[in-house]
């Protein structure tokens, strides 16, 4: 295994591991924006608000995006299974 392949690998490790977290930390940041809006409107302060809707908008998320994610870590392991030969050489 050369350092170009132990690169590669990183690479696509850190890669898949951004677009797995995209979906659902854009739905937080998406959720808390909106709440933050509606808390300056409405100057409702509590702390309550701002946790409670991020935490059940980012489970939903979870759910809605299982299967995506799923098998975007199947593909990822799979491959890095049939490149075991390749990396021993």
């Amino acid at each position: 295994m050369t350092a170009l392949e132990a690169i590669n690998l990183g690479n696509d490790a850190v890669y898949l591991s951004l677009l797995l977290s995209a979906p659902l930390l854009a739905t937080g940041l998406i959720v808390g924006l909106f709440i933050a809006v509606f808390q300056a409107t409405t100057q409702i302060q509590e702390m309550t608000l701002t946790f409670v809707p991020k935490i059940v908008a980012v489970m939903l998320a979870m759910i809605f995006f299982a299967s995506w994610m799923m098998i975007k870590l199947t593909d990822y392991t799979s491959d890095l299974i049939l490149r075991i030969p390749d990396i021993i050489r």
